[in-house]
């Protein structure tokens, strides 16, 4: 039988949970507003064996200032995302969802602070924050997990080799944001473009060496994504696809990131792409400019990993475009 990546409508929900220690489904959202130059990521994964999710809430308001929150809930099962205030909804898988959060967020003069996130959350203040929006699908769901056909059916075959487990399946997708954002009172509408992700299967952020996921938005038209991930055996994975509207995703064949970082926490501060299409097109040659950064940190098994997420300004010929620099790597 032929194993190939397939992706079902089925996928924009729950999978069933396959039983490893690290299960891990997982649901993210980016969105930027240019015109009010706000934006941020909410993120939810579930680890329903390890009986927690980990929620994220990033947002980057106009005047630089990051409003941030982090838990670990306890959860019972894999059955929704609907965790420590935030809850998603698929209204119609792979066209329209909703993303909320009611809760408390760390309000950060210093987006940097994070660096050290114990003196981040204790000496920054909290305030509370309100997110709704409804998140459209703009261009055609990329990704799927590898399948074969058996009796009129799609069947999962497991390809994870030990210490590689990443993400079973994974999909992304282009999507304008519309709805409202509140923090410490101040109500700010919000109507943007991004792109969420969505994973499932046995995950450890240690498991790569490192990756680079550049994801890129240039209105309700034209969009990239690009995924650079290293195994640490030094097997690289090459990712991502060009969005244009009315057309097929074009999917990426090879990624070539050039990196200029900034001192003294050496995060990335601008970034060269180059992708390359796998059908052998010219390859599309993006620069970006990090507007703010923001670093994240998980610790497993005595490795620290940190995971850089810039806010970025990027331009592809003569558009401009904004999306996130997403950049893993490991401190220790």
């Amino acid at each position: 039988m032929t194993t190939q990546l397939v992706l079902l409508d089925a996928d924009d929900l729950m999978h069933p949970n396959t039983g490893e220690e690290n299960y891990n489904e997982s649901a993210y959202y980016n969105f930027y507003d240019p015109g009010r130059r706000l934006g941020g990521f909410a993120r939810i994964g579930n680890r329903p064996n390890e009986r927690h999710a980990e929620m994220t809430l990033c947002l980057y308001l106009p005047d630089g200032r990051v409003a941030f929150m982090f838990a670990r809930p306890e959860i019972a099962d894999n059955a929704r995302f609907d965790a420590a205030g935030m809850r998603f909804e698929v209204r119609t898988p792979m066209r329209e969802h909703r993303v909320r959060y009611d809760g408390p967020a760390v309000l950060l003069s210093r987006p940097l602070d994070l660096v050290d996130p114990k003196r981040a959350f204790s000496e920054n203040p909290q305030r509370a924050v309100e997110v709704d929006l409804v998140y459209e699908g703009i261009s055609p769901a990329y990704g799927g997990e590898p399948r074969e056909r058996r009796e009129g059916s799609w069947v999962s075959v497991r390809h994870e080799r030990p210490g590689h487990e990443f993400a079973r399946g994974h999909l992304e997708q282009h999507g304008r944001a519309r709805g409202r954002i509140v923090v410490d009172g101040v109500d700010h509408p919000i109507d943007g473009f991004g792109l969420r992700d969505r994973s499932w299967g046995p995950r450890y952020w240690q498991a790569p060496a490192y990756y680079r996921w550049l994801t890129m938005n240039f209105g309700p038209d034209h969009g990239l994504v690009g995924a650079l991930t290293v195994q640490r055996d030094g097997t690289e994975m090459h990712g991502g696809y060009v969005f244009r509207r009315d057309e097929p995703n074009r999917p990426i064949g090879r990624v070539e990131v050039e990196t200029e970082y900034a001192a003294p926490e050496k995060l990335h501060a601008r970034v060269r792409a180059r992708l390359h299409p796998a059908d052998g097109a010219p390859a599309e040659e993006i620069e970006g400019r990090v507007l703010n950064m923001v670093p994240l940190r998980n610790r497993r098994g005595g490795v620290t990993t940190r995971i850089a997420e810039g806010l970025t300004e990027w331009r592809w010929g003569e558009r401009v475009g904004y999306g996130w620099s997403e950049y893993l790597d490991h401190l220790d």
